[in-house]
């Protein structure tokens, strides 16, 4: 049961890990560079990112139920692996509800993103959370990462 729990663990990790860096990597510079209009390939990578956040929410969720069902103690969350795990979440989560959810009404309010002024105070804040989002999804995959060497590290100590 114990290397079923931690394959669990691996799993989960693992396919957080690959479907943000797909997202970031293939999907998002896809739809900028096919669909051609902004505004629509905005909104394709913003229906996708709520997919992945969620997705990854929950993922994070199994590989911490996993590891509190193998290890039978919740002391196993202050690992460094189970830490990053918990950042990862902490910072997806914000990221959907605080960021993402204000960039949907400042997209609702200004129309087109494309068509607004730069200088559109909107849209001056709308690039601000932009940023804002990309530095968090760029720190989860980081977070990822070093979760993952940190938990092949584990195993090997094991």
């Amino acid at each position: 049961m114990t290397t079923f729990l931690r394959t669990i663990e691996f799993l989960s990790l693992s396919l957080w890990l690959g479907a943000d860096a797909f997202l970031s990597f293939v999907v998002a510079p896809g739809a900028f560079t096919i669909l051609g209009n902004r505004d629509a390939a905005g909104m394709m990578v913003g229906y996708s990112l709520a997919r992945l956040h969620f997705a990854g929410i929950f993922l994070g969720l199994v590989f911490l139920l996993a590891r509190l069902a193998r290890t039978h103690d919740f002391g196993s969350f202050t690992s460094a692996a189970a830490l990053c795990v918990v950042l990862m979440m902490l910072l997806t989560a914000t990221s959907q509800f605080a960021a993402s959810k204000r960039m949907e009404t400042l997209k609702k309010e200004m129309v087109s993103v494309q068509n607004t002024p730069e200088m559109d105070p909107r849209r001056v804040e709308f690039n601000r959370l932009h940023h804002r989002s990309v530095a968090f999804e760029g720190a989860v995959l980081l977070l990822g990462l070093v979760g993952m060497y940190l938990l092949v590290r584990e195993t090997a100590k094991a």
